[in-house]
């Protein structure tokens, strides 16, 4: 029996703690431009977000991943991410 740790992630919404497969990672390059990162996996400052629509909305109203990732987050950024949540239902 190999019991194999599950990754926690913490929401920088929700400040829930969930299986980093569970939430998607946004994320800040050295050059300051930010991206959905579906591998988890790019370089730079990453934050995690419950694939959720009032998740994302209520991110982008009180602007946690700007803050977060010190950038601005461009509405390309925000569509993307609801896009993703569409398909998760």
């Amino acid at each position: 029996m190999n019991n194999r740790k599950v990754p926690l992630r913490k929401c920088v919404v929700t400040g829930e703690m969930k299986a980093k497969k569970e939430l998607i990672r946004v994320v800040r390059s050295k050059e300051g431009d930010v991206s959905v990162d579906l591998t988890g996996k790019k370089n730079g400052r990453g934050a995690y977000i419950t694939l959720d629509k009032e998740c994302i909305l209520q991110a982008k109203k009180k602007n946690i991943l700007a803050n977060h990732l010190k950038a601005n987050i461009e509405d390309s950024v925000y569509e993307e991410l609801l896009l993703l949540a569409e398909k998760e239902k």
